[in-house]
């Protein structure tokens, strides 16, 4: 019994097979080349990841942020080969299929991811600009601390309540930072107040002479005392010198030992601080001592009273009158 219809499929299916060994056969060296570069580019990602590496370890201080970079370069070295090697086989659609669908799939992840993306873009962009390091002590937002690790979404800062602040890296990029170690010096300020009866001058002299004999004290010319208001109590002055921070000794202690040397040498010197006084003035208009107008009532009283023993003394007497004009009568 035949069967030209299987007769028919089968010579289809051997010619459709032949054509396909031929074409495999055909395109076997390209395929090979394919393969070699592949490999070849993937061994290229690989030396240069260890070198761009070491590289951004140096140049980081977060070691988070060089290995997402040193990844990333690796990533784009072996996907470039491979889109080299597809397109070296005649697979040119794939290509722009892949990268399209890359497109869409990185444009989806970015509005999905919009904030994690926000701070890892700011967390890059701050490991280039670098502007702070681990142990700097900063200020942003509110927080005010010691630097103590660098991540690629935020920033931990330890401050000197013993507190650990986690901060999102995209406020640090936004917001204004206060880097106080970056200089290596910092100045420092301290308020006092002197009596009228004292001369600010004088003061400030031997405030300034005695600043500068101590040993945390910097840039000696710079070392300065200003007058800076007439207070209640007194004469209000400002006292202004540098010291290298981060240095030796501490900002509060600097600070402590500052008051501590400027009383001693103002009481040392005979130059008062004074404790709050306050000047009671009456009046409608003002300008009127308590003791004035106690001394006003007390002569007003006085005054009163002896008008008072006047009338009933004068009373007296010409009651007295009457009565003996109606006895002798």
């Amino acid at each position: 019994m035949d069967f030209p219809e299987l007769d028919k499929f089968y010579k289809l299916i051997n010619e459709k097979l032949e054509g396909w060994v031929e074409s495999g056969i055909k395109h076997l060296p390209n395929l090979v080349v394919a393969i070699l570069i592949a490999i070849a580019f993937g061994i290229l990602a690989k030396i240069v990841g260890n070198v761009v590496g070491r590289v951004m370890r140096r140049a980081f201080e977060s070691k988070q942020i060089a290995g997402l970079l040193t990844s990333i370069i690796k990533t784009i070295i072996a996907v470039a080969g491979i889109f080299i090697a597809l397109d070296f086989v005649g697979l040119q659609g794939t290509v722009t299929s892949l990268l399209a669908g890359a497109g869409i799939v990185g444009l989806a992840i970015g509005f999905a991811f919009q904030d994690m993306t926000e701070n890892l873009i700011a967390g890059i962009a701050m490991g280039i600009r670098k502007p702070f390091q681990i142990g700097d002590v900063i200020e942003a937002e509110g927080v005010f601390g010691k630097v103590e690790e660098i991540n690629l979404r935020n920033t931990l800062v330890e401050t000197f309540y013993g507190q650990l602040e986690i901060i999102p890296n995209k406020i640090l990029f936004r917001n204004i930072v206060t880097n106080y170690s970056i200089r290596g010096h910092r100045r420092i300020e301290v308020p006092v107040g002197i009596s009228y009866a004292d001369d600010p001058q004088k003061a400030a002299d031997v405030i300034v002479e005695a600043m500068n004999e101590r040993k945390y004290v910097i840039k000696h010319d710079e070392t300065a005392v200003y007058a800076a208001s007439f207070g209640d109590s007194g004469v209000n002055l400002l006292v202004w010198f540098w010291i290298k921070y981060p240095g030796d000794h501490g900002f509060m202690q600097v600070r402590h030992d500052a008051v501590v040397t400027v009383k001693r040498v103002l009481e040392e010197n005979d130059i008062l601080i004074p404790f709050p006084i306050r000047t009671l003035d009456f009046g409608a208009k003002g300008g009127e001592k308590l003791n004035s107008m106690l001394s006003d009532v007390r002569d007003t009283s006085e005054a009163k009273n002896s008008n008072t023993n006047s009338n009933n003394s004068s009373a007296d007497a010409s009651g007295s009158d009457d009565g003996a004009e109606g006895e002798s009568n």
